[in-house]
């Protein structure tokens, strides 16, 4: 039996359109579609509703003679206290601070040893333990280079008083003394700068938080020698040496913290960009505290940069005055001298104006060869790298007496700080980039999610909760570790060039392919499908007019 032409041009055309649409149309949606990859969405989510709790264990040693024995038996062996701080309306931190009561100092790792001592107890040195003893009588509180602090108790505490009496007298103490040796409510704030609103009145905050550089995995140091007048100065300035002697040993010890690069360089011919007034009454030079912003900028351009890193760079630069200009003397805002000489610009580095004149004599003759101290330098520029890189010293309370940092220039409590501040900087910018990043994919459809970025989403993700985990349990080290890998992962996940392979690839210029590839082959087959459905309807009503 043999189709009628009809029946074969019917038959064609539903067979065609078949083919499109069970075959084409599915082909043509996979392999045009923007591939997106998993992503740990929920877990992002919790992240956005972190809340944060620090801790710290601190270890109370009463020394012999400090409480009686029946004192000493009642005093339980721990103790945890909470203290919920708000940072701003959506953020909370919560402290945890876990008293563990000891006999004698353990060798185990606490955040803070702290030793009551009696009033009356002869204190000396001792160079084996590491401690300063209290030697002063109107010092109630000793804070040492390590995690130990030494406490007077007087003996009006020790005798007639309950053991509820005592403790409510010493708690107090403790918190204070935390307050100096570890994190605070101003350190996390500080840290917390770029999610935290400050108030207006709080100019205090915000200067402390605009100084310090931000969290990075590593630093460039660069030391320049400004030398503008070489035909009457030829200086001499020892600075692989000075470094090694005194930068050094502080980057060593903030090695947990960050990778450090120092580097250093002389310029000749460069001026400050800023003309100093003389001041008759001191036959000198001064620049005023509201000229010292346009110096930085005339010079920078001569510093350079290191285009072979992207970290930040901290500039130390020191600035011999010429002959004509010397000396010279940077004035503070109340028209004071300052007695460094020297300023620092917040997240850029410092400047010091090192004076010659004194090299000069009666009759100089020109060049005049100048060795530069460099342990005055180093001690200026010392002072403003802990600040640039976030070691606040805070004013200590009235009884206090805190050792010199020694020749690291870090304290073992200051560093504890400065990675508990690091940690928190770090949890906080990573889960703000992940959770900026899951907003913007899930905004936008067609940002193409690979499996690198995934991945990379899925590790920072997992950095972050372990980061949170160890800074719950007090593991500084591990903390920062963690945070430091999930503020990378995350953010080469945020910058991966991928995303954007698609995100200019607007909806009109998808109609303007695709209808000339479409419409010349579509118009047909939709023609037919039309022409066949007519036909069945007529076939359709005559049959019906028939049995009617």
């Amino acid at each position: 039996m043999f189709l009628s032409e009809r029946r074969r041009g019917q038959l064609a055309a539903l067979s065609i359109a078949a083919v499109v649409i069970i075959v084409g149309v599915p082909l043509w949606w996979r392999t045009t579609e923007t591939y997106r990859a998993w992503l740990p969405v929920s877990q992002i989510k919790e992240l956005a509703k972190l809340q944060l709790q620090l801790s710290a264990d601190v270890e109370v040693v009463f020394a012999r003679g400090t409480v009686t024995p029946e004192q000493q038996k009642k005093v339980p062996l721990t103790q945890t206290q909470e203290e919920e701080r708000a940072i701003d309306g959506d953020l909370i931190i919560l402290f945890l601070i876990l008293l563990i009561r000891n006999t004698k100092l353990e060798s185990k790792f606490f955040s803070c040893h702290v030793l009551f001592l009696p009033e009356d107890t002869a204190l000396r040195y001792s160079t084996q333990a590491d401690l300063y003893l209290l030697a002063f009588q109107d010092v109630n509180v000793y804070i040492g280079q390590r995690r130990t602090a030494l406490l007077r108790i007087g003996p009006q505490m020790r005798v007639g008083k309950t053991l509820e009496q005592l403790l409510a007298h010493l708690e107090p103490r403790i918190k204070q003394v935390l307050q100096v040796m570890s994190f605070s409510h101003n350190d996390i704030t500080a840290a917390l700068s770029d999610r935290v609103r400050f108030s207006p009145d709080n100019k205090e905050s915000i200067a402390d938080s605009m100084r310090a550089f931000k969290s990075s995995p590593g630093y460039e140091i660069t030391f320049s020698l400004l030398n503008p007048d070489p035909k009457s100065h030829r200086l001499h300035w020892d600075i692989e040496g000075a470094v090694q002697t005194y930068i050094q040993p502080l980057l060593t010890k903030l090695s947990p913290v960050a990778n450090f690069s120092i580097d250093s360089q002389t310029l000749y011919y460069t001026m400050l960009g800023v003309n100093p007034r003389f001041d008759t009454s001191r036959s000198a030079y001064t620049l005023n505290a509201d000229s010292l912003a346009h110096v930085i900028n005339p010079v920078e351009a001569r510093l350079g940069s290191n285009a072979a890193s992207s970290n930040p760079v901290l500039n130390f630069l020191l600035y011999v005055p010429d002959a004509q200009h010397s000396p010279l003397y940077i004035q503070g805002r109340k028209k004071q001298e300052v007695p460094s000489n020297a300023f620092h610009s917040p997240r850029w580095g410092g400047i010091m104006v090192y004076n010659v004149n004194g090299f000069y004599g009666s009759e100089p003759e020109f060049p005049v060869d100048i060795n530069i101290d460099m342990a005055k330098v180093m001690g200026v520029f010392l002072a403003q790298l802990r600040l640039l890189l976030g070691v606040q010293s805070s004013t200590p309370p009235p009884g206090f007496l805190v050792a010199r940092c020694g020749s690291t220039g870090l304290a073992d409590w200051e560093l504890d700080r400065l990675m508990w501040s690091r940690s928190v900087e770090n949890v906080a910018t990573a889960t703000t980039t992940i959770t900026s990043l899951a907003q913007l994919l899930d905004q936008i459809g067609n940002i193409v999610i690979n499996d690198n970025i995934a991945q990379q989403v899925s590790s920072a993700v997992t950095s972050l909760q372990l980061a949170v985990a160890e800074l719950e349990a007090g593991n500084l080290g591990f903390a920062l570790q963690y945070s430091k890998e999930a503020i990378l992962a995350s953010e080469k996940a945020f910058f991966d060039p991928s995303l954007l392979h698609l995100l200019y690839f607007p909806d009109d210029q998808k109609f303007a392919i695709y209808i000339p590839l479409f419409l010349p082959m579509c118009v047909p087959i939709l023609l037919s499908l039309l022409k066949i459905v007519s036909e069945a309807r007529q076939r359709r009503r005559e049959k019906q007019a028939k049995k009617d």
